[in-house]
């Protein structure tokens, strides 16, 4: 995706984010969300939700909007929409440290980066968790994606193995049935080392995985609520998340 300013604990600092990022814990070891300690109380939360003006600006920005449009828009835009998602990211951060390595995204010179305000949660090397608000709302992903050769072969050998493999069918089936697209980089064959007719033989040929689900457009974006909406469909990818970084962190 290009370099992203990672943005960290409210704070505004440019940095450029690289590929070897090498976070923290597994966001599984603290239990989950529900009954942490960590978990933000309402009235110590900095995200109130997106204004319902963030979507006219948007608007402005559909199709292929001139540079002097994007400079007239660049001010609310970064009012209205990038900074609720640094706000988001921080209160998400607040529950649990394994979420404090994030990036929000600034703007280039194409126009989708103006049309959609993304956030990447790193918990481990090319293992991350993002989200993205534009016209059609709010959209969650968890993802293990651009990987290095050697995550690859953890990843084929952890899903030929006789525990680890069902385990991740297990979970992607139930990602599925949660309305979750589970995707990725496939190759048009089995690989070599492995039978053509292995039970998981379409796991073994991806070279990437990702489950993305939207979140929705309703009222809940504009209210501070929206928190409690990202944060279910955190736990709903954890066992995703743990199972990759048990099996394919370097």
């Amino acid at each position: 995706m290009g370099q992203r300013a990672a943005v960290r604990r409210g704070g505004d600092r440019p940095a450029v984010s690289g590929a070897g990022s090498d976070p923290v814990e597994d966001p599984a070891a603290s239990g989950g969300r529900h009954g942490r300690e960590g978990a933000v109380r309402r009235s110590e939360r900095t995200f109130t939700g997106w204004p319902p003006e963030a979507f006219d600006v948007l608007l402005r920005l559909e199709g292929e909007p001139s540079p002097s449009v994007r400079e007239e828009c660049r001010r609310d835009r970064e009012r209205l929409v990038r900074k609720p998602m640094i706000a988001l990211l921080n209160d998400i951060a607040d529950t649990d440290p394994a979420y404090e390595d994030f990036s929000v995204w600034h703007y280039r010179t194409n126009s989708w980066w103006w049309q959609h305000q993304g956030a990447v949660i790193r918990l481990a090397r090319n293992v991350e968790m993002g989200l993205r608000f534009d016209l059609d709302g709010l959209r969650i992903q968890g993802a293990w994606w651009y990987p290095v050769p050697e995550q690859i072969k953890r990843f084929r050998q952890a899903v030929a193995a006789a525990g680890s493999g069902p385990q991740l069918l297990s979970i992607a089936q139930e990602l599925t049935a949660r309305n979750y697209e589970v995707t990725g980089d496939l190759m048009k064959r089995v690989p070599r080392g492995y039978p053509a007719d292995h039970p998981r033989a379409e796991l073994l040929r991806h070279r990437s995985f990702i489950a993305a689900r939207p979140l929705g457009c309703a009222a809940w974006l504009h209210a501070p609520e929206a928190l409690d909406v990202v944060l279910d469909a955190i736990d709903e990818l954890r066992d995703m998340m743990s199972w990759l970084l048990r099996h394919v962190k370097v």
